[in-house]
């Protein structure tokens, strides 16, 4: 019988029964619904014809439905996902009692009850809710209730239900994958062997990961994709090294023999340091995919677990953005992949995992989807999950991202399979993240040298007990008779053999390390930064003109209107640092180098200098210029980033790793809010961008602009830590600038795209605040015309203007940025002849023989003075003291600051400007 009343399932089944119930008996049914039944009767909606007695199936239905169902959203709660046997957590829904149903009831219904294809073929409910409970409840857990979009959905459940993911492994298949866990296994025994308790973090537990890696890269490799990138952390790299990346045992063991083969490499440069070895990354051409040129990285990680998370979505943003063209970068997905690696503690625990989640479907960071594998040990370094996560399962935090997620038992090694066939072909369908949550555990403590039964006595019994994933399959195979245990042994013993063999016949010359080559020397000195004003002037033109149409907020067209004029006297300090900008971005899109320009706000400016891109005032379309002036032979992308530091600086620092040597070549900039930001993602400093090149030898070229400035906002957005950075400024490994001209800062932005393949570096800028808009920032026309930046700018205002007479200057006042503007301001500098304001635009590398060449021109002086107004253990002050008086020769060097302080400035305008008044008078006093 057919209810025609909208309903339709369950529901629709569900009126039905409730429709029969009130033809026998109206009082049986709610008010509501005798309503409904008697107003559709007067309606003339057709309803149900009486019938006999209802069946013994008919009120069972919306029962054996909802735990058809219950089965579908909770079977994970039951699924047998531990190697190590405890239980699961279960849950009431999934239970027969809960519904009033016993398995007599479920075989007395059909199967048609529990729909899907589960029902097909089964000769009763009792026997589809068993097909129901092997798919959902066996040892895979398929968790996607969080999924709201219909479309994923049911692709997911349709996925699952037909099995058409799943494959028992023929013969060469099964015996392929003993092989391949047979070098997983001996490669982790011999290395336990020949180097007893060394640390390598041991992959054992989880070795089935490294076949699930295989099987995803098979897989891209058909699906055409040409670049994969792999982030983890150090649990498995070793083994991810030699099995996936082709890293040579030698080098490995090398590694571990390190003390006897290497006293000292002769040809190790001053300042490379190196990195353990469980944090070394890999590039490689895989050798059974090379006719499909797919590439696979492993980007070097440090101890800071998921640090690496964003960089790995950088890096496969940049492989897959199109930059030879003018215009926004097209993206293409199919030809990158982005693979990470997690662990089980440090996936909900640490932030930078969430900022990085929610980067993943953001326009300017969207890379096609991610493949996430918990390597799950169930247990950190000694703490176990109910002190480590508030959540059942590890990968609980990607529900709140709507990502699906499989659990698997790391002992099934074809479940483990078919989930990587069915995330693969997720992410290829629906271009969105999956997460495989991979339970394992871990065969020894932390690191080889621990001790785990201290903390985890009960677990590492079983442990000790239990055989290893390669032992289980060889068991598997033998009961297939597919293999003998002969040949299982066999297997591992030749396997053995081999790496003796290697270990015997290592060399010095098998330690391999992957220095950066050395600049060029005077690379950055002698760049050509210069630009026509023929050709400034053309950008300009460009760069003003907008759509027919297109309506202006009027405040903004005002400030617009000027820039016509601004380049047509070439004396006339009349550029702006906002126009400056935009002029060096135009004019490097012109040479073919692409630009990326990211961060909080960053398409306006916090300070609402860039407008970057311009929004009509009417309609809310936007237009951007630097994508649509014709001179344009690259891309230009500006995008404004969630309001987060780490995983979006990470982000940045890969798209800049991975766009280096190629063409075009591509300037990636970050910029954030205020300086003082960068606060937030100090270990995407300290990690990767001051000392990759030391420690991987990799050649960022990353631009940071950080405004900086103390102007009475109080203790936060005043400072942005120069003294960290400098700090971190040794052995030529970053640049730092504080410019003080609109002509400054565009020759320093060339300069750095035109050294990102001769000699990069990363650049961190203090960018101004409130002197984005001071006249004496703004900057002649000549000055972008002529020269070039200026480490050391001395009083003259223009690179071809004469030095007024300098025999009357006794005293030199050298500074860096903001204070520099105000002593050549401040009411009292006519008082002062005798005083000379040299700006130190370059604080690192320091600018030795520049500083000196200035102050040679000074024979009269007598006295130097450091001005800055950051407190005296702040700023740059302690970090080039020693390099000033090194340059002052035989004068000494006094600092004028704020008093040494635990804040970087006063939580007050008024005391601000007080202090403020009282240093630029001592400077001068």
């Amino acid at each position: 019988m057919q209810l025609d009343s909208g309903f339709t399932g369950a529901n629709a089944a569900y009126l039905e029964e409730q429709y029969e119930r009130y033809l026998r008996d109206p009082a049986s049914v709610t008010a509501e619904l005798r309503a409904f039944f008697e107003q559709a009767s007067a309606g003339g909606i057709p309803l149900p014809v009486p019938i006999p007695p209802a069946s013994p199936a008919t009120p069972l239905l919306p029962q054996v439905h909802d735990l058809a169902e219950a089965i579908r959203r909770y079977g994970h709660f039951a699924a047998q996902l531990d190697p190590l046997g405890s239980p699961p957590p279960g849950d009431p829904s999934l239970e027969l009692a809960t519904y009033g149903l016993t398995e007599a009831m479920l075989a007395s219904q059909p199967a048609s009850l529990v729909g899907g294809v589960q029902a097909e073929g089964a000769a009763n409910a009792l026997e589809a809710i068993r097909r129901l409970r092997s798919l959902y409840s066996a040892r895979v857990g398929h968790d996607y209730l969080q999924i709201r979009t219909p479309a994923e959905r049911n692709w997911l459940r349709e996925a699952v239900e037909s099995r058409r993911f799943e494959q028992t492994l023929p013969p060469a298949d099964a015996e392929a994958l003993l092989n391949r866990l047979t070098q997983v296994e001996t490669f982790e025994h011999f290395l336990q062997r020949a180097f007893t308790a060394k640390t390598r973090f041991s992959i054992e537990g989880l070795d089935i990961l490294v076949p699930m890696l295989d099987a995803i890269l098979g897989m891209a490799a058909n699906a055409g994709i040409r670049s994969a990138l792999l982030g983890m952390a150090h649990r498995g790299r070793l083994n991810v090294l030699t099995h996936l990346l082709g890293t040579p045992y030698s080098q490995i063991l090398a590694e571990f023999k390190d003390p006897l083969l290497r006293a000292m490499k002769e040809n190790e440069p001053s300042g490379w340091t190196g990195d353990v070895k469980y944090h070394a990354g890999a590039l490689t051409t895989l050798a059974s995919n090379a006719e499909r040129g797919l590439r696979l990285t492993l980007t070097p990680n440090p101890s800071h677990l998921e640090a690496v998370n964003p960089v790995i979505l950088g890096m496969a943003r940049a492989a897959g953005d199109v930059l030879s063209a003018r215009g926004l970068p097209k993206f293409n997905p199919g030809v990158t992949l982005p693979i990470l690696i997690h662990g089980d503690a440090a996936f909900p625990a640490q932030g930078v995992v969430s900022e990085t989640l929610n980067l993943y479907s953001l326009p300017g960071y969207w890379t096609g989807g991610s493949l996430h594998i918990i390597a799950n040990n169930q247990v950190g370094f000694t703490t176990d999950p109910l002190e480590s996560r508030s959540t059942l399962f590890a990968s609980d935090l990607a529900k709140g991202f709507r990502i699906p997620i499989l659990h698997v038992n790391a002992d099934d090694p074809e479940g483990c399979l078919m989930a990587v066939r069915l995330a693969f072909a997720f992410r290829q369908t629906f271009r969105r993240d999956f997460l495989i949550d991979l339970i394992g555990y871990r065969r020894y403590g932390h690191n080889e040298g621990d001790e785990p039964a201290f903390t985890q006595p009960a677990m590492y019994a079983q442990i000790a007990a239990h055989p290893t994933a390669r032992q289980l399959w060889a068991t598997e195979l033998q009961t297939r008779a597919q293999v003998t245990p002969e040949h299982a042994q066999n297997l591992y013993d030749d396997a053995m053999r081999a790496l003796q063999h290697t270990l015997e016949t290592l060399n010095p010359e098998d330690l391999r390390l992957p220095v950066a080559k050395p600049a060029p020397s005077g690379a950055a000195r002698h760049a050509e930064t210069a630009v026509s004003l023929e050709t400034l002037r053309a950008l300009n033109a460009a760069l003003i003109a907008l759509p027919a149409g297109f309506s202006l907020h009027p405040r903004l067209a005002r400030v617009r209107s000027k820039r016509p004029a601004q380049l047509d006297e070439p004396t006339w300090p009349s550029v702006d640092w906002s126009a400056a900008e935009e002029l060096a971005f135009a004019s490097l899109l012109a040479e073919g180098i692409a630009i990326r320009l990211t961060g909080q706000d960053a398409q306006r400016g916090t300070f609402s200098h860039r407008h970057a891109v311009l929004h009509d005032a009417v309609t809310g379309q936007t237009y951007t210029p630097l994508q649509s002036i014709p001179e344009a032979r690259a891309a230009f992308a500006v995008y404004n980033s969630p309001l987060s530091e780490a995983a979006a600086l990470g982000f940045e620092f890969g798209y800049d790793l991975q766009s280096a040597g190629r063409t075009p070549p591509c300037l990636v900039i970050w910029e954030a809010q205020y300086g003082d930001f960068i606060n937030n993602a100090q270990t995407m400093v300290d990690e990767f961008i001051a000392t990759a090149r030391d420690k991987w030898g990799q050649r960022p070229g990353l631009v940071l602009l950080l405004p900086h400035g103390s102007e009475g906002q109080g203790p936060d957005h005043s400072s942005a830590r120069p003294e960290r950075f400098l700090n971190l400024a040794v052995d030529n490994n970053l640049r730092v600038a504080n410019c003080t001209t609109a002509a400054q800062y565009f020759h320093l932005l060339r300069r750095q795209a035109l050294l990102l393949q001769r000699d990069p570096l990363p650049l961190v800028v203090l960018t101004p605040k409130s002197l984005l808009r001071h006249p004496l920032v703004s900057s002649a026309p000549q000055e972008f015309s002529a020269g070039r930046f200026q480490p050391v700018m001395d009083r003259r205002a223009a690179p071809n203007s004469s030095l007024p007479d300098a025999s009357g200057i006794t005293h030199l006042v050298i500074g860096s940025g903001k204070v520099t503007i105000d002593l050549l301001t401040h009411p009292e500098t006519v008082n002062h002849p005798e005083i000379a304001v040299i700006r130190l635009e370059q604080l690192a590398p320091f600018p030795m023989e520049e500083l000196r060449a200035v102050l040679s021109r000074y024979p009269n002086a007598q006295r130097i003075t450091w001005a800055q107004e950051e407190p005296e253990n702040m700023g740059a002050w302690e970090a080039i003291r020693a390099h000033l008086q090194e340059a002052a020769g035989n004068l000494s060097v006094h600092c004028v600051a704020r008093a040494r302080s635990a804040a970087p400035a006063e939580g007050s305008a008024t005391l601000h400007a007080y202090h403020q008044d009282a240093l630029l008078r001592r400077v001068m006093g």
